[in-house]
């Protein structure tokens, strides 16, 4: 049994992994607020290789709908620009010496549609990965009764463990993305 508990917790750690992932990706949808985590994917390339923005620049965000990211090196404020720019995040830069204004638009109704389909999209990836942690689990269950290192009643006991374990990170899973098209709809 101590090895199948390890399992078990392991199995919630990669759970947990997975809506992570999914509440990351959720951060970076665009709503009409402004959000410093817009510009967590932005890559720029940088002395020769590609960078992640905020290792070139600080975020902030001074008013509600208005992203101001301050370049750390003069030379690099081109070099983020295209950064942001080739992200397609519909943000237009207006700089000003080192630092880089993005208003957030207001977002139109089938603007808001799409964006609750993208997040309808990434919570469905999520809920795949932990389907697959579960059957991972359930597989390793299956062999250890198949070589009799549990007995039948451990292996279902566990393999129910395993599902009330699934049942609630599909359940966080839905709170994410409850909360993020909430978000989304509201004005």
């Amino acid at each position: 049994m101590a090895a199948t508990t390890h399992n078990l917790d392991e199995l919630k750690r990669r759970m947990q992994g997975a809506i992570q992932v999914l509440k990351q990706e959720l951060g970076g949808l665009r709503t009409g607020r402004a959000s410093a985590s817009l510009v967590d994917h932005v890559q720029v390339e940088a002395y020769g290789s590609h960078m992640p923005l905020n290792q070139l620049a600080t975020v902030s965000v001074p008013e509600p709908r208005l992203l101001s990211v301050q370049v750390w090196d003069r030379s690099m404020v081109h070099a983020v620009e295209k950064g942001i720019l080739a992200a397609n995040l519909g943000l237009t830069p207006s700089t000003e010496g080192q630092v880089i204004r993005l208003r957030i638009p207001e977002l139109n109704e089938e603007r808001r549609k799409d964006l609750v389909k993208v997040a309808h999209k990434y919570a469905e990836a999520a809920r795949v990965a932990v389907r697959h942690v579960r059957r991972d689990g359930l597989d390793v269950l299956k062999k250890l009764e198949k070589d009799h290192k549990i007995s039948k009643d451990d292996h279902d006991r566990d393999a129910e463990l395993v599902q009330k374990a699934t049942d609630q990170a599909i359940a966080e899973v839905d709170q994410a993305l409850a909360a993020k098209e909430k978000e989304i709809m509201t004005v």
